[in-house]
């Protein structure tokens, strides 16, 4: 069975319908045999949270008249639909898993909040080689004609060549044309934060809501990082692991007291 395709998984946090991952689907069925199994609504900046006190849907639906592909749409998040497919409607662990492409961006910080990174860090638990692609446009009529070169890159030779054990890919395309993206770096993920605030207004019920509203801060003036790269018109690729452990610190935590 060696001219067997590769089975891909492909998901996402925007959505089953969002344009992102209609546009990767359409890449990745040039790859290999495709299943998409993705949120029937929105689930932006769900990070890796799961259903647990609710009951879950999967559907198989039908997106296009002449599809060659499976879909299913579920009522959970990004990370239980990665769950969802490789438990209950796979019939072997994919040889990739692909999430996005998101609209907006998943640099820095951003990743530990994102859907679209933790339904590929989920996967990459799995032992599946995985990748979140994002484009800096959250609008829904965003291009992402330019990016199609680089997920397919990207994706040929993660299919090829395999990734580090507990690793998965972050990338995040830059909002140009075609002829004004230079290229992909692989790069660190920028020491950035969020300067956060709340606007606090009152309903007419008399009861105080919130909404959260913030500043993104890049402080990191390293030419090896995604914001740089970014910014200069590069995709950027950041290696990602999801072993949290501060090795570096374990040194000193042991010189602590601890009884």
């Amino acid at each position: 069975m060696a001219n067997k395709r590769p089975l891909i998984l492909v998901t996402n946090d925007d959505g089953i319908t969002a344009p992102g991952i209609r546009t990767l689907i359409e890449v990745m069925n040039t790859l290999g045999d495709v299943c998409v199994v993705a949120p029937d609504s929105p689930q932006s900046a769900m990070g890796h949270a799961i259903t647990i006190n609710d009951t879950l849907y999967c559907d198989a639906v039908e997106m296009l008249k002449d599809q060659s592909h499976s879909e299913y749409s579920c009522s959970g998040t990004p990370v239980d639909c990665v769950k969802l497919a490789v438990n209950e409607i796979l019939k072997r662990k994919p040889d990739l898993c692909v999430s996005g492409v998101n609209h907006g961006s998943n640099s820095s910080i951003n990743v530990i909040y994102s859907g679209t990174m933790s339904a590929a860090v989920e996967a990459g638990t799995l032992g599946i080689p995985s990748i979140g692609f994002s484009l800096l446009d959250y609008s829904l009529q965003a291009n992402f004609e330019p990016s199609k070169k680089y997920i397919k890159s990207i994706a040929m030779q993660c299919l090829k060549n395999g990734l580090p054990k507990g690793v998965v890919l972050n990338v995040n395309i830059p909002k140009l044309s075609a002829k004004d993206i230079k290229g992909i770096k692989v790069c660190r993920q920028a020491n950035a934060h969020w300067e956060e605030n709340f606007d606090k207004r009152t309903n007419p019920l008399g009861r105080d809501y919130y909404w959260l509203t913030g500043e993104f801060v890049n402080e990191d003036k390293g030419e090896d990082t995604d914001e740089w790269a970014l910014k200069n018109g590069f995709v950027s690729v950041v290696p990602v692991q999801f072993d949290l452990t501060a090795h570096h610190a374990i040194k000193d935590i042991n010189s602590w007291d601890l009884k």
